[in-house]
């Protein structure tokens, strides 16, 4: 007998039903995507979130962008603007640009690299429930796509009184908005348990 399983949406209860690669189940009752399957869904995913980890270091570690005015010419990192708006007395949207553009990124790219780093491996990861929920708590915060919206707004108002020119950070940003999204977008709950189950038996026999 398949396994059971709930809606999400609707808590109807139902079987879950064997699938093709590229397929997915949808709710009898609402029609809400209960899982899909895909051959190598959670190893694109790993490999989606490894990228997102290089071009995370690389887009706090180089400047955003660089402004020039009247001969002046300043450039500042994600990290050097939070400390600016704090230095502007308004440490309330320094630390909401830092929570949802750094420590929630970072936290959900981990988490997804600690989960499915040593599954693909064979292995089960130490504290993998803990770092399960957690993946699920940070992913909506994570919000590095509104962040470059708002940079966006930002750098066409400012070139009305400067030259404003993108640089290296702000296309890593570009870049690992895109990766995040394709991590998480092919990382599928349903496929990772079910590795999960299938090494369980294997380690309890060694």
């Amino acid at each position: 007998m398949n396994p059971i399983i709930i809606c999400n949406q609707c808590d109807l209860i139902q079987q879950e039903s064997d699938l093709q690669d590229g397929d997915k189940a949808l709710c009898g009752r609402c029609g809400t995507v209960l899982y899909r399957f895909e051959t190598r869904g959670l190893e694109h995913s790993l490999v989606f979130a490894i990228t997102a980890a290089i071009l995370f270091l690389i887009a706090n570690g180089f400047p955003i962008v660089t402004i020039s005015s009247d001969g002046l010419t300043n450039s500042t990192t994600l990290i050097g603007a939070a400390d600016r708006l704090i230095r502007d007395g308004i440490p309330s949207i320094a630390i909401l640009v830092f929570t949802t553009t750094f420590i929630m990124p970072a936290l959900l790219i981990g988490s997804l690299i600690y989960l499915l780093l040593p599954l693909s491996f064979g292995k089960l990861p130490y504290g993998m429930a803990m770092v399960f929920r957690l993946s699920h708590l940070v992913r909506p915060w994570a919000m590095i796509e509104v962040f470059m919206l708002g940079l966006l707004v930002t750098v066409t108002k400012l070139n009305a009184f400067a030259s404003v020119a993108p640089d290296v950070g702000l296309i890593a940003f570009a870049l690992l908005m895109i990766t995040v999204t394709a991590a998480a977008a092919r990382y599928d709950p349903h496929e990772f348990w079910r590795r999960v189950e299938m090494i369980k038996p294997l380690q309890v026999a060694a």
